[in-house]
């Protein structure tokens, strides 16, 4: 069985070194750079199935490399690695479509738990879907709108469109309120009220033809959060 297959970018040698050496004791194949040029020509040019990119990077910073990896492959796997007090650098990492992130000094274990629940949602990674059929009619994501068949269109939120389109990219996964928020909203999720996204995702129903009833597209997962069941994608 194929091993994955995880691209390590970190020009600190001594965690660079533990971090390769417990992905290799947990089972994983690893190519390593230690500095951003080379990784990004790695990030670029080789196969892998998660990237670990440290964000304080020689030559080319971790946020760059992160920009043009999003660009070419748009749905491979990032987790950022950062320092404490990093926070407005691991917000940008997270808006630019970073999957998760890990701030040092951290343990083998928190470590190895990241990379194994990114890697078990890998095969259900977002695709790059852009429009896609609801009851309302057509949604297009760019323009942030849904065009009924018989022409009327109603618009999205900045906000309602990311969300949709996440839930969207997403389809047949639950998704918890905590990653919402972590993903869409970009925050924090610990202590903080999740009732606004149930109150969004009521008005997301409603602008999409979805049952708030009996929905059929944007379903309510109890105890998790929520999952759309098919985005009929164009």
């Amino acid at each position: 069985m194929r091993r994955p297959h995880i691209l390590v970018i970190e020009d600190d040698a001594g965690i660079r070194q533990g971090v390769v050496d417990a992905l290799q004791i947990g089972g994983y194949a690893t190519s390593e750079a230690s500095d951003g040029r080379s990784g990004l020509e790695l990030a670029l040019t080789s196969e892998w199935d998660l990237l670990l990119l440290d964000l304080l990077l020689p030559e080319i910073d971790g946020l760059e490399i992160l920009r043009e990896v999003r660009s070419g492959r748009p749905t491979s796997p990032v987790i950022i690695l950062t320092a404490r007090g990093e926070e407005n650098d691991r917000v940008r990492g997270l808006r630019l479509g970073a999957d998760d992130y890990v701030v040092k000094p951290f343990g083998v274990k928190e470590l190895l738990a990241r990379v194994e629940a990114v890697i078990r949602r890998s095969p259900e990674r977002p695709s790059d879907i852009t429009t896609f059929r609801v009851p309302a009619g057509m949604v297009n994501l760019p323009r942030r709108e849904i065009q009924s068949d018989d022409g009327r269109r109603c618009e999205l939120s900045q906000l309602e469109t990311e969300l949709l389109a996440y839930l969207a990219r997403n389809a047949g996964r639950a998704i918890s309120r905590d990653e919402i928020l972590t993903r869409v909203w970009q925050l924090e999720p610990r202590g903080i009220e999740t009732r606004t996204i149930d109150m969004h995702i009521a008005r997301l129903r409603e602008k999409i033809g979805d049952d708030g009833g009996k929905p059929r597209l944007i379903l309510t997962v109890r105890g998790k959060g929520y999952m759309f069941a098919d985005h009929g994608a164009a």
